[in-house]
C-alpha cells in the first residue's frame, strides 16, 4: 500500500488532501498542531486515516512522526498561518513564527520525508505555497515571506532529489474559499471576486485534486504551479 503524509491535515486544503489520497487508496498520516475539536471532525469524515499532533516547526516532534512511519511515497507540506499586518507593526516574533511554520516546517518535513524516500528510491513531495508568495501581498508581507521562500526551497530541492527519482513540485492557489479567507467581509469577498477573471474562489478540493495529479506525474519537478482562476495581481 502507499503511504501520504499530509500536514495540515484537520481542515481545509489539507483535509481536502486527505479525503482524495484516502480516496486512491493511500495509508494516510495526516498532521495538525492544535484544534482537536477539528481532528475529531475530520477523523469522524476520514475514518481510515491517523490523525497525529505534531508542530512542524519542531524538529524533534517532526523527527518522531516520520521515524515511525515504515515507508513514505508522498509528501504533501500544506500547513501554514497567516499574518495580516503593516511591516511597522509586526514583531520580530510574529515574523519568526510565521517563518518557522511556513518555511521551517516545509524544510523539516521535506528533510526526513526524504530519507524516507531514498530508501524507496523514489517518491513526490508537494509544497503548498501561495499567489502572495509569487506577487506579494500588501500587509502581508511576512506571510509572503514565508511562502515565497518555500518556492525557491522547491525549486533548488527539485534539482538535488532529480538524480534519486524524487520529484519535488509547489502549488501556489490564490483566493480559496476556505477559514482563513473567512475574516473577510462581504463586501472584501465581492471586491476579491471582481478580480478573479473566472469570477469566484476556487475550492479546497480542487487543489487536492491538483495536488494528487502532480504527486502521480513522474516527469514534473521544480515546478511552481499556479491555481488561481486567472487572479494574478
Amino acid at each position: 500500500m502507499k503511504r501520504a503524509l499530509i500536514t495540515g491535515g484537520t481542515r481545509g486544503v489539507g483535509l481536502a488532501c486527505v479525503k482524495r489520497f484516502s480516496e486512491a487508496g493511500f495509508a494516510v498520516t495526516a498532521l495538525y498542531s492544535r484544534g482537536e475539536e477539528d481532528a475529531e471532525a475530520a477523523r469522524a469524515q476520514c475514518p481510515a486515516a491517523r490523525f497525529v499532533r505534531a508542530d512542524v516547526s519542531d524538529e524533534g516532534e517532526v523527527a518522531a512522526v516520520f521515524g515511525g512511519l515504515p515507508s513514505l511515497d508522498v509528501l504533501v507540506c500544506n500547513a501554514g498561518i497567516p499574518l495580516y499586518a503593516q511591516v511597522q507593526d509586526t514583531s520580530w516574533a510574529a515574523w519568526q513564527r510565521v517563518m518557522a511554520v511556513n518555511a521551517g516546517g516545509v524544510f523539516l518535513c521535506a528533510k526526513y520525508a526524504v530519507r524516507k524516500m531514498l530508501e524507496r528510491g523514489e517518491g513526490a513531495i508537494v509544497n503548498l505555497s501561495s499567489v502572495w508568495g509569487e506577487k506579494g501581498g500588501s500587509c502581508e508581507s511576512a506571510y509572503s515571506a514565508s511562502k515565497g521562500a518555500v518556492i525557491a526551497f522547491t525549486k533548488a530541492l527539485a534539482k538535488e532529489l532529480a538524480p534519486s527519482h524524487i520529484t519535488v513540485n509547489c502549488v501556489s492557489p490564490g483566493v480559496i474559499d476556505t477559514r482563513m479567507n473567512a475574516h473577510l467581509t462581504a463586501e472584501e469577498r465581492e471586491a476579491l471576486q471582481n478580480e478573479i477573471p473566472l469570477g469566484r474562489f476556487g475550492q479546497a478540493e480542487e487543489v487536492a485534486e491538483l495536488i494528487y495529479r502532480i504527486s502521480e506525474q513522474k516527469y514534473l519537478t521544480g515546478q511552481d504551479i499556479a491555481l488561481n482562476g486567472g487572479f494574478a495581481e
